[in-house]
C-alpha cells in the first residue's frame, strides 16, 4: 500500500472514539495488512524471542528460571512464547491498551501444532525441557486465554504503564522490549528506564530492539527504510 495512504488512513482512524478507533484499525489489518489470514504466521515475532535470549546469553547470562517483563504487549503472544520455550520461569507483559487478540493467538498456535518440525529447527533443538511437547498436548483440549496464560506462568497487564509498576523492588531479570520503543517519546521512555531500574535484579538486564527504520518501508517497497518522510497536513 502506499504510504501516503497509509498514513492518511491511520489518521482518520485516530480521530474516531477510542474503543471504535481500535475496532476498525484491527479489521483494516486483518482484511487488507499484516494480520491477513494469508500473511498470518508466528515465525517472526518467535525468531524475536529468541533473538532476545541469544543477546541475553551473549553477556553470560541465561533465560532459564528468570523472570522477563516485556514491554509492549502487541496483539500476539509469539515473543513470550520463545521465551517460555527457552527457559523463562515467569513472564510478566503489559501494554498502554488491551490489544491482545485471542483469535490471532489460537491461529498462530494452530500453526504450531501443524508444523511442530519447523519451530523446533528454528529453536536449534534449544527448547527447555520438553516444553513444546507440553504446549502442543495443553491445546489438544479446549482451552481460554486465562488458562493458556497460567499454563505459561505469564501475567498480562493491559491497560498497564510501564513507567509506574506495582512490581516489587529487584524483581526482574530482564526488561524487554521488541520495536516497541521507538513509537514512545522521549520523556516517557526515560521515566520507564528509571522503573526498569527500581524492578531490575542487580545483575539484571535491559534488552530493547529500536527499530529505526521509516514503518511505512515496511508495507511500502517503493520508498526505502531510511526514507523518513512527513505527510503534509495540507
Amino acid at each position: 500500500m502506499n504510504w501516503k495512504l497509509k498514513a492518511k488512513i491511520q489518521n482518520l482512524v485516530s480521530l474516531l472514539p477510542g474503543s471504535l478507533s481500535y475496532y476498525i484499525y484491527y479489521w483494516i489489518q486483518r482484511k487488507f495488512g499484516g494480520l491477513r489470514r494469508d500473511r498470518l504466521n508466528p515465525i517472526n515475532r518467535l525468531e524475536a524471542g529468541i533473538e532476545t535470549v541469544k543477546r541475553i546469553e551473549q553477556v553470560g547470562c541465561s533465560p532459564i528460571g528468570a523472570t522477563f517483563l516485556e514491554v509492549g504487549t502487541g496483539r500476539r503472544i509469539n515473543t513470550i512464547l520463545a521465551f517460555w520455550l527457552l527457559g523463562a520461569e515467569k513472564v510478566v507483559t503489559l501494554d498502554l491498551n488491551p490489544y491482545l487478540k485471542e483469535e490471532l493467538v489460537r491461529a498462530d498456535l494452530e500453526y504450531i501444532v501443524k508444523n511442530k518440525s519447523e519451530i523446533e529447527n528454528l529453536f536449534e533443538n534449544r527448547i527447555f525441557n520438553n516444553r513444546l511437547d507440553a504446549l502442543l498436548e495443553f491445546v489438544e483440549f479446549p482451552y481460554q486465554m486465562k488458562s493458556l496464560l497460567k499454563f505459561l506462568n505469564v501475567e498480562y497487564i493491559a491497560p498497564g504503564d510501564a513507567s509506574h509498576l506495582s512490581l516489587p523492588d529487584s524483581s526482574v531479570d530482564f526488561h524487554t522490549s521488541y520495536t516497541v520503543l521507538e513509537h514512545i517519546p522521549p520523556e516517557i521512555i526515560k521515566a520507564i528506564l528509571k522503573e526498569g531500574q527500581r524492578i531490575l535484579k542487580q545483575d539484571g538486564l535491559f534488552v530493547h530492539c529500536i527499530d529505526y527504520s521509516d514503518h511505512f518501508s515496511h508495507s511500502d517497497k517503493s520508498i526505502s527504510s531510511v526514507n523518513l518522510a512527513l505527510v503534509s497536513s495540507s
